[in-house]
């Protein structure tokens, strides 16, 4: 679980845009979904997924470990479906060991750790939803940090560039 000042996150089981979700977890030159404007590193990806009445928008980055080019993730930020909040959903790829969950450092803080709540062909997902607080790290935050593990021992350190979040959440509202 993300643990967080000593407030556990609530999990979502929320499902949200499918198609939104299979567009995003592909490599990024597959990804389906239109690029509406690119915020920093952000990029604010919409569609309308089928049987949807509304069309459906994300802030997405996508990530690859220094080190290792073949160890990827997707980062995914966007409304709940009943539109009251926010989830961060994270793809990783298959084969990174789901008991350890997926860290995240923000600057020089330890966030804490989200379980992986199901694997799809393209990758195994972690979300949790976004309250205030992790909000406000995200906006104020420089830079951040996912850590996947491949053994119990073995944490790997992604970076995640906070450049241009504070503005393209803002139009995710």
């Amino acid at each position: 679980m993300l643990r967080r000042e000593g407030h556990l996150a609530r999990w979502s089981g929320l499902a949200l845009g499918a198609g939104l979700l299979a567009a995003v977890t592909a490599s990024p030159a597959s990804a389906q979904g239109m690029v509406r404007n690119t915020f920093g590193d952000w990029q604010l990806r919409c569609e309308t997924p089928a049987g949807a009445k509304a069309e459906q928008c994300a802030l997405v980055q996508y990530l690859a470990a220094e080190d290792r080019p073949n160890l990827t993730l997707v980062v995914i930020v966007l409304k709940t479906a009943d539109n009251r909040g926010y989830l961060l959903r994270v793809v990783a790829p298959l084969g990174v060991l789901l008991p350890s969950g997926l860290g995240l450092k923000i600057d020089k803080t330890d966030v804490g750790r989200a379980g992986f709540v199901r694997c799809l062909t393209t990758g195994c997902v972690a979300e949790v939803v976004m309250d205030e607080g992790l909000i406000k790290q995200f906006n104020a935050g420089a830079q951040a940090t996912f850590i996947v593990f491949q053994t119990p021992e073995e944490g790997v350190g992604i970076p995640l560039s906070m450049k241009g979040f504070g503005q393209g959440f803002e139009s995710l509202k």
